[in-house]
């Protein structure tokens, strides 16, 4: 290994995509229409939420489209802030995405053992060895090892080349997206799949409902009703998402491996996006639709979407599901698994972590040390379990959020240097700025009527924690950083 190697250009726009489209969607979009988005929003909160979130999500993604074929190197926004606001900001913004990122691959490798167990019936074949539980979560030795294999191989795949990490990675993705298509289309035609089986089209207080430890009929007094009602129904699911489309914006990460025109990334990106927005939506609405009885499952913590997909198509509709989530999981390991590592890579090659970060792989051309940093932090994932995880990773959507603010802002800062005077990209820059901190507030601020908007108290913990350590790290560097 040498660090005058360069990363090698052999990504091509599908494979770009793919990387995106990945990212965005794992495993929540399966397991939150009964976790979050039905009791959260219902039907049509979530709908219009994620409606909103992804026309949102296309007004920040023309500051990415204005800025990454100007700046065409991996690190995308930390490259950005440094070059427009200086280093001290870069840091911040790089250090929040690392938490943006990264959390997310142990996160996706939590699911793999929900998927198997959603799977297999009462076989339970993972649930053996030694068991523990963290925060009312169960690890099992079985799915840590299972779950731990998987990094580990998805890790070597990230490490051996780039072009077949992306030619996988469109595979996974191709999968994902057909699946979700055909279970849609079924919906559609089954007859078990009534509009009339819409119960609380705007959600209901799921936390109070337990607390009242009702069910039935009687979870309708807790239903979202009225202007109130309905505001906060869809901005439950609206403040989220930054977390929602989280990876449209991994694009910049691998821009120095792209072997096309710079210039496509906002057609990449658009596409990734809607792709999004439309598996959230779906997903969502067959759940509901084709289970009369959604609000009881919702309150037993059933996964929804496994049980209308099997009503509706038997043993098929449950073998698509697995496909499609295991694809979805799997595509999010390998998608964020490349952001982080290229993003590592890039703050290493600037001084901002440990150079042997830098380091290329002469034979294989990829950050090789940044990937096993990744893999090793990852395998925490199994040992740690899904909601230890779940505080930390509440965070993605305020990294991204940072992300997004900093590359609308390094936007306007660049038009005002080249005197570029395209009005329309000026207005949608101050646009993504203004609701980059929206989300930030949103997610930070606790709002009177709001419920299931802002951080829950473990994840304030987490975010102040990983504040301090970014803070450690700042002050250890801080001449580096006062001395641009």
């Amino acid at each position: 290994m040498e660090n005058n190697k360069k990363l090698q250009k052999k990504l091509s726009p599908t494979h770009v995509w793919a990387i995106a489209f990945g990212c965005i969607i794992g495993w929540g979009a399966f397991v939150n229409p009964g976790k979050k988005f039905l009791p959260n929003s219902g039907v049509f909160g979530t709908a219009i939420a994620m409606a909103l979130g992804a026309m949102v999500m296309f007004i920040i993604a023309y500051a990415y489209a204005y800025m990454v074929p100007k700046n065409p190197i991996a690190g995308g926004e930390f490259n950005y802030t440094k070059k427009c606001f200086g280093k001290a900001p870069a840091y911040l913004c790089g250090w929040f995405l690392i938490a943006a990122y990264l959390t997310n691959v142990p996160m996706n490798s939590t699911a793999i053992g929900l998927i198997v167990d959603g799977l297999d019936g009462t076989a339970d074949i993972l649930k053996w060895g030694f068991h523990y539980s963290i925060a009312g979560f169960d690890v099992w030795a079985g799915e840590a090892i299972f779950a731990s294999a998987i990094l580990i191989i998805f890790g070597w795949l990230n490490i051996i080349g780039v072009k077949k990490a992306g030619f996988i990675q469109t595979i996974l993705t191709s999968l994902l997206a057909i699946s979700v298509f055909t279970l849609t289309i079924a919906a559609i035609f089954s007859s078990k799949a009534q509009w009339c089986n819409i119960q609380m089209p705007w959600g209901f207080d799921r936390a109070a409902a337990l607390e009242a430890s009702v069910s039935g009929e009687a979870l309708k007094e807790f239903a979202k009703t009225g202007p109130q009602g309905i505001l906060s129904a869809i901005m439950a699911t609206f403040a989220i998402a930054p977390w929602a489309f989280v990876g449209f914006e991994t694009i910049p990460q691998v821009a120095e491996e792209f072997k096309f025109s710079h210039n496509k990334v906002m057609l990449i990106m658009g596409i990734a996006i809607l792709f999004g927005a439309f598996v959230y939506i779906a997903n969502n609405t067959v759940a509901a639709i084709a289970v009369n009885n959604w609000p009881d499952r919702v309150m037993n913590g059933e996964w929804v979407l496994l049980i209308a997909a099997e009503e509706m198509l038997g043993i098929f509709g449950k073998i698509l599901l697995g496909i499609a989530v295991s694809c979805a999981v799997l595509s999010g390991i390998m998608g964020f698994y490349l952001a982080s590592s290229r993003l590592m890579y890039a703050m290493a090659r600037d001084g901002y972590l440990p150079k042997s970060f830098s380091k290329i792989s002469k034979k294989n051309g990829t950050p090789v040390n940044a990937m096993l940093f990744c893999i090793v932090i990852s395998l925490s994932g199994p040992v740690l379990g899904r909601e230890a995880l779940g505080w930390f990773v509440d965070m993605s959507a305020i990294g991204a959020s940072i992300g997004f603010f900093f590359t609308c802002a390094s936007t306007i800062v660049t038009m005002n240097r080249d005197e570029d005077s395209r009005f329309r990209y000026k207005c949608l820059a101050a646009l993504g700025c203004l609701f980059s901190l929206a989300f930030i507030e949103l997610q930070l601020v606790p709002i009177e009527g709001m419920k299931g908007v802002h951080f829950c108290k473990q994840s304030y913990l987490m975010f102040a924690i990983w504040c301090l350590i970014g803070f450690a790290f700042f002050i250890k560097q801080r001449k580096y950083f006062i001395n641009d």
